[in-house]
């Protein structure tokens, strides 16, 4: 497709084009991808957003060591690890904005605060909806944007931030229908070039992603790709350079038509609502209106669950990989009650955990390659 070969190329000289912004005045806003910071205000205050967001790669798990402990998740170590390692993105950021979701997530805002020069802004996230925590999150969106404006000396005028939501929001349409076409019997993009396409969006220029994507929707309509058991992939995170799981599957004749993460991919289900305050309808998309609710938001449990039995269901899913980083608790949790539930509905469902070690290459294969014989004998 001429689509991804130009985005494949475009991004191999991404890294070279920020530097040559930075040199020209603009700043960089780095942030972790849960899902609860608003590319948007970003943009709109004249700074680039870059979601730091690398992983599967155990040298940066291991490096972390010299400054945390290492009973947290890898995931959360990498994004030290990456920057210890002096990764080009982890080092060009002005700002480095990390929504604070849980232990693990909290403790990179931490860590970077004790060894960086970088400011840290801690973005507090609810454990649930209510008003007063809808009105925390709230506030600290305002916090957000004033850190912004402070940072570029540029204010954030309403007429920026509409422009800017109506942008996401086309980005988030683009992306939802892309995914919809794996409910096709053969589906035209595989698992691993559409959450590609996510990791890809955290540190493209937006205009030059949306342009692609709609190219790549127009090219995928005459496309058909292979016929194979169908796999919904679901846990913590996903990082980008982690695809380990995406190549097992593929080499085992399966492929992933969905999945759903916390990091590492947009949420893209619902689309920002633009009247009234802008402010207030960004933390009413990223945080009220979130679907599906995090594995951390209490009660989250039930909600949660049939959102992603309702995937299983409009996506024809054959069975279930729950892909989840070592130490990450509260995904732990949710992955035993969910998996529990899929077995009850009598749908396959295997747990996996990792730890971006190569050394569990073998027993990953075989654990994927057991589980999708199962499903084809079914």
């Amino acid at each position: 497709m001429n689509t991804t070969k130009d985005l494949s190329t475009y991004l191999e000289e991404r890294v070279s084009e920020l530097k040559r912004l930075k040199e020209d005045g603009k700043k960089v806003v780095g942030y972790i991808t849960g899902g609860f910071m608003p590319e948007e205000l970003v943009w709109a205050g004249g700074a680039i957003p870059v979601g730091l967001n690398r992983g599967g790669d155990h040298e940066a798990v291991l490096k972390s060591t010299e400054y945390i402990p290492r009973f947290l998740d890898a995931y959360s170590r990498a994004q030290i690890g990456y920057w210890a390692l002096e990764e080009p993105l982890y080092r060009m950021v002005d700002l480095f904005v990390v929504p604070c979701t849980d232990k693990n997530i909290s403790s990179i805002a931490d860590c970077w605060e004790m060894w960086t020069e970088t400011k840290v802004v801690k973005l507090g996230i609810p454990h649930n909806k209510r008003d007063h925590a809808f009105k925390y999150y709230l506030e600290g969106l305002h916090s957000l944007k004033g850190e912004v404006e402070k940072l570029t000396g540029n204010s954030i005028a309403e007429d920026k931030l509409r422009k800017e939501v109506d942008l996401a929001n086309r980005m988030r349409f683009l992306l939802r229908q892309i995914s919809e076409m794996r409910k096709s019997e053969r589906p035209p993009i595989s698992g691993k070039d559409y959450i590609k396409l996510h990791h890809a969006s955290f540190h493209t220029d937006r205009d030059f992603m949306i342009k692609s994507l709609e190219s790549l929707s127009q090219e995928l309509k005459r496309k058909e790709g292979k016929k194979g058991p169908r796999i919904l992939l679901v846990g913590s995170s996903i990082a980008e350079g982690d695809y380990k799981v995406y190549d097992l599957l593929e080499s085992a004749g399966a492929d992933v038509v969905i999945e759903e993460f916390s990091e590492g991919m947009k949420p893209y289900w619902q689309e920002v609502e633009d009247g009234g305050d802008l402010i207030e309808a960004l933390a009413d998309g990223y945080f009220r209106r979130r679907i599906p609710p995090p594995a951390f938001f209490r009660p989250a449990t039930e909600d949660r669950a049939a959102f992603l039995l309702k995937l299983v269901k409009e996506f024809s899913v054959d069975g279930i990989i729950w892909y989840s980083t070592l130490y990450r608790d509260s995904y732990d949790i949710g992955g035993i009650h969910f998996g529990r539930m899929a077995q009850s509905k009598d749908i396959p469902f295997i747990k996996i955990v990792s730890e971006y070690d190569d050394a569990e290459h073998g027993q990953l294969s075989t654990r994927i390659e057991a589980f999708i014989e199962s499903i084809e004998e079914r």
